[in-house]
């Protein structure tokens, strides 16, 4: 249930109302929209318990039912699309957010020479793994603190926010300490010690789809992370596993109105992961930009070919420069702003 505190409450009032809350081990959680405080009540009671008892509260105006099995991620609970805030920087509120840098974090100089590279061209967040699940063991696994050292430094130096992969629980404070947003990878999506844990850091947290989930799967994979009180979630579709074999996997572009619409967290597209393939990279941008998203993450490296992973889905930095042009021109007639 959602209970709707009226305008201009106290906030003691509201206080006094979570201590009855908890001590009727009703597990709850405030939110703050437009000024209006709403209480989410998303866990304890039982099929005796009457929540509209709650609406004889002084401060509560309203009590609402979730319509949705996820809670603190739906529309329910919020109206109005989150825009989430990192260091003076915005995802979300018609901002295009892009991501871009290399799949693996090769060396101090590769790392650096990228970040300048799609700084100049217009990304705002440098993406590079530090740790990276690959299928085989005996393929590159990345450098680990290193190169969220190097990492670290580049995009300081080139004014870029950072985002990386954090794969294991006692990984989680050694990667927040170097970047800025921490990944869920695929592979990860349901690894729910995983996701309890990095909502705890209150670091942005970047939710990538798994390759067989659907959009009810996702959105209460998120909702484990929102239920830590940590509201800075993004979504990002990144291509999901049907049975086509040509591309990597299947971008699923209809994802951003449909998640929009049963969520309030931004979303974002991966066009490298979502097809495998180079050349198809700019024109699932072009079409993310176009549905309504919230950003892309790409993956850039300075000679595609000699990437140690991902090399069929990189692209060079002049593709990449070229791609950001025309998504200024795309974003112009959809009302999205891209840097």
């Amino acid at each position: 249930m959602i209970l709707v505190i009226k305008e201009n409450t106290v906030k003691n009032d509201i206080d006094e109302l979570i201590a009855k809350l908890r001590w009727m081990k009703l597990e709850n959680i405030l939110t703050e929209e437009n000024g209006r405080y709403h209480i989410a009540i998303v866990n304890g009671g039982d099929a005796n318990t009457d929540f509209k008892q709650f609406s004889l509260f002084p401060c509560v105006e309203q009590v609402l039912p979730f319509t949705q099995k996820f809670k603190l991620a739906s529309r329910a609970a919020k109206k109005q699309r989150s825009v989430i805030q990192i260091n003076g920087r915005t995802i979300g509120n018609n901002l295009f957010a892009v991501m871009a840098g290399p799949c693996s974090i090769e060396s101090e100089e590769q790392i650096h020479e990228t970040a300048a590279l799609v700084a100049k061209a217009g990304a705002n967040i440098l993406r590079g793994g530090a740790f990276k699940p690959r299928t085989s063991p005996y393929e590159f696994q990345g450098l680990g603190k290193t190169g969220l050292q190097y990492m670290q430094a580049a995009a300081k130096k080139n004014n870029l926010l950072s985002v990386s992969e954090v794969m294991d629980t006692q990984d989680i404070e050694l990667v927040a300490n170097y970047v800025d947003i921490l990944q869920i990878g695929a592979r990860n999506m349901q690894n729910f010690s995983l996701l309890k844990q990095v909502g705890k850091t209150g670091k942005p947290i970047l939710l990538k789809r798994g390759l067989s989930a659907t959009y009810m799967d996702f959105l209460m994979a998120a909702e484990y992370i929102l239920q830590t009180g940590n509201p800075n979630v993004i979504l990002c579709e990144r291509g999901i596993r049907t049975f086509e074999t040509y591309a990597r996997n299947t971008l699923d572009i209809a994802a951003i109105p449909i998640l929009h619409e049963l969520s309030h967290l931004p979303v974002i597209i991966d066009p490298s992961h979502g097809t495998g393939i180079r050349e198809a990279v700019p024109p699932m941008a072009y079409a993310a930009i176009a549905a309504g998203a919230d950003g892309i993450m790409v993956e850039v490296h300075p000679d595609p070919d000699k990437s140690y992973s991902d090399a069929k889905q990189t692209i060079s930095p002049q593709t990449f420069t070229d791609m950001m042009n025309v998504l200024r021109q795309i974003g112009k007639a959809v009302n999205i702003h891209v840097q």
